[in-house]
């Protein structure tokens, strides 16, 4: 996916910060095992949430130890000790890479040396996850086809989106996902879809890629014109998400403290949104 879904880090209490670190840390570790270490270089910060909210709903308890790795390798951090969960995230986020370099491919003809860079350990992904790269597949499939129209619907076009995560979801919870987690999860997917397009506004017009926004608002030749004349509009959009993502998050059956996953889902994400609507690309701006 495209890492748009992070803490909102000044607001986080002490408890949260340690466990986000270590879910993050323990993801990393998750891929590295299953797809290999070049895998470990598209580490997402929307997958370290996924394995933050799926933990909790279905009650599965998370084991943290202080080791090392490759990059802090003299002093311990706390690391999450990836279960049979985290492993399946992990192969699912070489997965979302790796189909996201694809579309890339596909979009401008860029990005084949660093797709096949990542061959292997999609191969590795592919063999460990079938059913979730059929998901990814099938959806990415979707969402070319109505590129491919060239049309302006903000529904349409993230639609696609929505429903991979929401498929996703139900495939890693099973019995689990409840309607309301599966709502929340294709709100999400849309949400996500939607910020990086309105993101990637400017480089999309100048390159002449496919952007709903630009499509929809073709009389703007910067992001900043169209949200200086057509901000009520795009605000209306994303309240839309926002405002029921965070009442699905209310409704929903946790299993332990959800402290950090409101801040991201409630905090974080109006966070996100308010600042990519102010001009600032959020983009690996978080590492830890």
């Amino acid at each position: 996916m495209f890492g748009y879904v992070k803490t909102d880090l000044p607001n986080m209490y002490v408890k949260d910060t340690v466990l986000y670190k270590a879910m993050y840390c323990g993801l990393c570790k998750a891929i590295g095992k299953t797809c290999g270490q070049k895998g470990r270089l598209v580490l997402n910060y929307d997958l370290t949430f996924l394995s933050l909210l799926l933990h909790n709903i279905a009650d599965i308890d998370v084991k943290v130890e202080k080791q090392t790795c490759i990059i802090h390798h003299v002093r311990k951090r706390p690391v999450a000790v990836p279960d049979d969960l985290t492993l399946r995230i992990g192969a699912l986020n070489v997965i979302l890479a790796y189909h996201k370099l694809n579309d890339d491919v596909l979009d401008n003809g860029k990005g084949k040396v660093k797709r096949s860079f990542f061959n292997s350990s999609y191969k590795k992904a592919l063999k460990a996850e079938p059913i979730l790269d059929k998901i990814v597949a099938k959806r990415y499939n979707d969402l070319i086809k109505y590129e491919k129209t060239n049309g302006d619907s903000i529904d349409l076009s993230a639609d696609p989106f929505g429903n991979m995560m929401c498929e996703i979801t139900k495939e890693l919870l099973g019995d689990k996902c409840t309607e309301n987690v599966g709502q929340m999860a294709y709100l999400l997917g849309k949400w996500i879809y939607l910020i990086d397009a309105l993101d990637d506004f400017d480089k999309d017009k100048k390159k002449k890629n496919f952007n709903v926004f630009v499509n929809l608002y073709p009389e703007f030749s910067t992001k900043e014109s169209l949200v200086k004349e057509k901000g009520c509009e795009i605000v209306y959009v994303f309240g839309s998400l926002l405002s029921e993502i965070e009442r699905l998050c209310k409704e929903i059956d946790y299993k332990f403290n959800h402290d950090l996953i409101d801040n991201i889902l409630i905090s974080g994400l109006k966070k996100q949104t308010k600042q990519i609507l102010e001009g600032e690309k959020c983009k690996n701006t978080t590492k830890f």
